[in-house]
């Protein structure tokens, strides 16, 4: 009775080929409990942390003047940024010349394709991800449990710098240019205190409210005193007063007169020039205004750009780890055994299927 197109003829099969399968198992999983064995073993080490605000780096946030309350933890975007920073080809060189991973990795510098190998080699036992929770999970694997446990708090630290040093360079900029602001409104109000010097000496005006009140002043004395005089003269030329006292009145009369046209004069320039210097005082003043404020605000940028801030929350530095990441030698066996098993059944239904054929025949016509 023939059963090989069910599965007792399978089974009939593998039983008849039992031999060579147990043989073919055994023989893989000697070799691969061998292979296992002389595979060098790796320790990996995590360390965890979330990326802090850049909210923290601001005069604001540091001096206190906003009345909002800052946010501690980064957003998606700053997550981000670390990861994209734990990615970068100036990690790897960090880590390549602190831990000199040319000679760690066997890896000759000088070859061609040396530095391309050895941040290969880097990157097979470097990870990092975003967790679910929108944590940064770092890992290092190495031979060493030890530098593990150091390479991985190092990467950590280099991301946390290299991120810090990011906002710095901002500050940096942006103190350059307040700078240049500050030296160009400066340079302005120089302008300005200049030409507010150059319109007081022409036209004499310092205090334009005090001189107003007094020029006001003296001209309406010179005016009761000239029409004090006009009024005893003319009482006197009635009365047919004493011939100098007349020409002492006239005389007074004709200096009160002078008086009054030179203050009208004084009064007139006083007036074209108080225009001019209250309006240059008023672009003094704002311009002062601003300058001041200017000033402050880059007095909190460089002291903010001065000051440390953080840059990630760490939630768990890289500990030295116990046991292995790998090799997982007893997977590797059994999975090893197991495929061993499963081709050994393929490769003989196979044979067995096909060994009736006349492969000699049918290689002749396809010949014709």
């Amino acid at each position: 009775m023939e059963y090989k197109d069910n599965l007792l003829g399978v089974v009939e099969t593998i039983f008849k080929w039992k031999k060579i399968i147990v043989l073919t198992c055994l023989a893989t999983g000697i070799g691969a409990i061998i292979t296992v064995l002389v595979l060098p073993v790796y320790y990996e080490s995590t360390t965890v942390f979330y990326a802090a605000s850049p909210d923290l780096a601001t005069p604001e946030s540091i001096f206190g003047g906003s009345s909002i309350a800052p946010d501690y933890y980064g957003t998606g975007n700053d997550t981000e940024r670390l990861i994209t920073i734990a990615e970068s080809g100036e990690l790897v060189t960090h880590m390549v010349e602190k831990f000199n991973l040319y000679e760690r990795y066997d890896i000759d510098p000088d070859e061609p394709l040396g530095a391309y190998n050895v941040r290969l080699k880097f990157n097979t036992h470097y990870d990092v991800i975003k967790t679910k929770y929108d944590a940064v999970e770092l890992s290092m694997e190495d031979e060493e449990k030890e530098i593990a446990a150091e390479m991985a708090n190092a990467a950590r630290d280099y991301i946390a710098n290299s991120s810090v040093q990011l906002v710095k360079n901002s500050q940096k900029k942006l103190l350059t240019i307040f700078q240049q602001n500050l030296k160009s409104k400066q340079s302005q109000l120089d302008s300005l205190n200049k030409q507010l010097l150059n319109v007081r000496k022409k036209f004499g005006v310092y205090n334009t409210d005090a001189q107003s009140e007094s020029l006001s002043e003296l001209l309406a004395k010179a005016e009761s005193r000239l029409y004090n005089s006009q009024a005893k003269l003319e009482s006197l030329r009635n009365t047919g007063g004493r011939r100098d006292t007349i020409n002492l009145l006239v005389a007074n009369i004709k200096g009160y007169e002078n008086e009054i046209e030179k203050l009208g004069e004084r009064i007139e320039v006083f007036n074209n020039g108080m225009a001019k210097v209250e309006m240059l005082q008023n672009i003094q003043e704002e311009t002062s205004k601003i300058l001041a404020e200017d000033r402050e605000h880059f007095k909190q940028i460089q002291a903010a750009y001065q000051t440390d801030f953080p840059s990630i929350m760490l939630v768990e530095a890289a500990p030295i780890p116990i046991v292995k990441s790998r090799p997982k030698r007893t997977l590797i066996v059994v999975a090893s055994v197991m495929l061993a098993f499963i081709f050994s059944v393929i490769g003989i239904l196979i044979i067995d299927t096909y060994k009736d054929v006349d492969w000699k025949k049918i290689t002749q016509l396809d010949k014709w």
